[in-house]
């Protein structure tokens, strides 16, 4: 591979011009396919199989058609009559009822139904909410519809109701988090500019990252003109994008200043980086795309679906790198040379990783005890992890959602919020009509619910749907217990009658949702770590160094997690990450960060771990190649973990809480695999095991296939030709 490599950036370091046109027509070609087939994101979560699904599938059949209501877009509209008067009032209900009039009149709407028709005024009379309803799905309500609402709720804010919106069309477009974005891509420039002392290869980095960024979201729009792909799967395809592109051309433009300091051909620089550098980029892109990829292992459409588009803009970052920066390094001509000054500059930074790795080197067991403690520590907030899935009421409260679902908990209870469908199934009607009357009177009596409808059925009464209120929100522990207790009620009356009887709506999906992430979750961690012990045992010849690697990798995990859970869940630093509704943790979260942080983490194992390696390979002696390797790359892996630092950092200031949650675990997972595991805990261990950390048994040595990933079996053959 290093050959290859090594001609394919002499090529392109040579021939600048085609290669710099070919990726200007490639991204043309690419950008116009994304913008003529960008078809809808979706927002569906559903896992096939769970109960809850079953009967949402089931309900889709059976409630279809005939008089029930059309399967579009709603927005719920919720009013808050003033101080001292309520929605019954002559001029509210006037102002209430006007609103309703001007929504008919938008040909989008099919039906607009007022909270007096509907009964949904709360006991206090201050509180009530209306139902609008498309006759096309939410994706699909055109934006000048949603405007027309806007304007048509000033009738009764005029009037001085407090009038809130939710439900599946976003009326109020999401903003905010471009310019976290911006601020982290803004840090990121600024730590190259230092690193190289030049702004203009500051903006390399940025900028090839920029073009992997584009092509991968092109790509990915392109893709949902054919098949579903997740909403979210945008933003980490952006955040990922972005991170590993900056780290990818930083790790290849290092070596290509290390190289032509040496000599004062730069092509010949250009080529060997190429091969060297862009060895270790392949094979730690692979290590990431592959983590994603393994997504699909827990068999969860959405998850899949986010794996792959995010694996698909790596795949893009890491075509730029070995490419498209060899053509444009070519362009910099002899600037891309480092000066004295700067070398000099930075034989003082390398010096620093030295003392520090002389340090951690002669006192490795006092060092690794210490570590231990400390991620012990941080690993500790993941024994009461929860996990759910957000909705409104963990929103900002500055969005309309929010008050929306605050307005609708304050009159109605927070059990409004996540009501409970439950569905009878059975082969006759009079057996369905037994059972849901059975239903009724058994689950009243439960502890938690408020109340349970009469039965409604579909055309020939053989499956009926009724609505249970608990009395607690959709993310409270009592409502979980509910859903369990009113399960076990069903299945006894379910065996009785020969029935079916199934749990459904939001909150139960999200329950089941949850239930399966959590069990899918031991079994993705097993095969990943299955696959890092045999990536790393075949590419550092070691039994011990890729088990040191994989705990290293769990305690990375762990530690970030507890982070997370210590300010989203306990509500630790809430407000300075403007967080105002504590609770449970995405329920996809612990699965995501845990194939994105195994691809990451593989990154700095291969940047520093690798040199040592080389290093011990040269000199056979295991403690100085420890403290070589730190010197040679630890101002490489710091810089990378800043720069993925700071890009992580721009999603946390997010108004959406799922990325602000990613951001904020991809921030700590990168800050403590990088400095606490793999430049403090992996050089303590590896001085501590020796000359036994590269032990291999010879059997195994043979079985395996050899793997140069540095390519430094290339360059010591070039040193040899240019010798002789």
């Amino acid at each position: 591979m290093a050959e290859k490599l090594y001609r394919l950036g002499k090529w392109c370091a040579n021939n600048r011009g085609k290669a710099l046109l070919s990726w200007v027509i490639i991204l043309g070609i690419i950008i116009t396919l994304g913008v003529s087939f960008d078809g809808e994101k979706s927002t569906n979560l559903s896992i096939p199989g769970t109960e809850s699904q079953k009967a949402t599938d089931l309900l889709s059949i059976e409630f279809s058609s005939g008089n029930n209501e059309p399967q579009g877009g709603a927005v719920q509209v919720v009013f808050k009559a003033p101080e001292g008067k309520t929605l019954e009032d002559e001029k509210m209900k006037e102002a209430v009822m006007s609103f309703i009039d001007a929504s008919k009149k938008d040909q989008e709407i099919i039906a607009a139904m007022d909270p007096y028709t509907l009964g949904t005024v709360s006991q206090d009379k201050r509180i009530g909410y209306a139902n609008l309803t498309y006759g096309v799905a939410a994706e699909n309500v055109p934006q000048e519809s949603k405007d027309q609402v806007l304007t048509n709720i000033n009738i009764t804010k005029d009037a001085g109701i407090q009038t809130e919106l939710s439900g599946t069309v976003q009326i109020v477009a999401v903003h905010g988090g471009a310019s976290g974005e911006l601020i982290g891509i803004l840090v990121a420039f600024m730590i190259l500019t230092i690193t190289f002392m030049s702004m203009l290869m500051a903006g390399i980095p940025i900028l090839l990252a920029g073009v992997g960024v584009v092509a991968g979201i092109m790509l990915i729009n392109f893709g949902s003109g054919f098949i579903s792909i997740g909403s979210s799967s945008t933003a980490l395809s952006t955040m990922l994008g972005l991170a590993v592109g900056i780290d990818y051309a930083l790790l290849i433009i290092s070596r290509v200043r290390q190289e032509a300091s040496k000599r004062s051909d730069t092509t010949e620089a250009i080529a060997i980086a190429t091969a060297t550098a862009g060895s270790a980029v392949i094979f730690a892109g692979l290590t990431v795309i592959i983590a994603l990829v393994g997504l699909a292992v827990v068999n969860i459409p959405f998850l899949t679906e986010m794996g792959l588009a995010a694996a698909l803009t790596v795949l893009m970052a890491m075509a730029v790198s070995i490419t498209l920066l060899p053509a444009l390094l070519s362009l910099m001509g002899k600037r891309i040379i480092p000066k004295r000054k700067k070398a000099a500059a930075k034989q003082r930074t390398s010096n620093i990783f030295a003392s520090w790795a002389r340090f951690v080197s002669r006192f490795p067991a006092p060092v690794i005890l210490v570590t231990l403690i400390l991620i012990g520590s941080m690993c500790y907030p993941v024994l009461h992890m929860k996990t759910g899935l957000p909705d409104n009421g963990t929103r900002s409260i500055e969005t309309t959602e929010r008050r929306a679902y605050d307005l609708m908990a304050e009159g109605f209870g927070p059990g409004i919020n996540g009501p409970i469908t439950v569905v009878v199934n059975s082969s006759d009607s009079e057996t369905t009509k037994q059972v849901a009357s059975v239903v009724v009177e058994e689950i009243s009596k439960l502890d938690g619910v408020v109340s349970v409808s009469q039965p409604f059925f579909n055309q020939s009464e053989n499956v009926s749907i009724q609505t249970l209120m608990p009395s607690d929100g959709p993310l409270a522990d009592q409502t979980l217990e509910l859903v369990k207790a009113v399960r076990k009620h069903n299945s006894e009356i379910a065996e009785k009658y020969q029935a079916e009887i199934m749990l459904t709506g939001v909150t139960v999906l999200n329950m089941d949702i949850t239930d399966s992430l959590n069990n899918a979750l031991p079994i993705f961690i097993a095969t990943i770590v299955g696959f890092g012990l045999i990536i790393l045992a075949i590419m550092f010849r070691s039994i011990l160094v890729p088990i040191k690697a994989i705990i290293g990798f769990l305690f990375t995990i762990f530690s970030s997690l507890g982070a997370v859970v210590l300010v989203f869940q306990d509500g630790y630093l809430s407000e300075l990450f403007g967080i105002t509704n504590v609770g449970p943790l995405l329920n996809f979260l612990p699965i995501l960060v845990v194939g994105i942080v195994f691809g990451l983490a593989m990154d700095y194992q291969v940047f520093l771990v690798s040199r040592m390696r080389e290093d011990y390979s040269h000199s056979g002696d295991a403690k100085k190649s420890v403290i070589s390797g730190m010197e040679q790359n630890g101002l490489v892996v710091t810089l990378a973990a800043l720069i993925m630092i700071s890009v992580f950092c721009g999603f946390i200031f997010m108004d959406e809480p799922v990325i602000q949650s990613l951001g904020l675990a991809l921030t700590a997972a990168v800050f403590i695999d990088a400095f606490i595991v793999r430049m403090t805990f992996v050089p303590a261990v590896m001085a501590l095991l020796g000359k036994s950390a590269w032990y291999m048994p010879k059997w195994l040595d043979r079985v395996l296939p050899n793997v140069d990933i540095e390519g430094e079996s290339m360059v010591s053959k070039k040193v040899e030709q240019k010798a002789s």
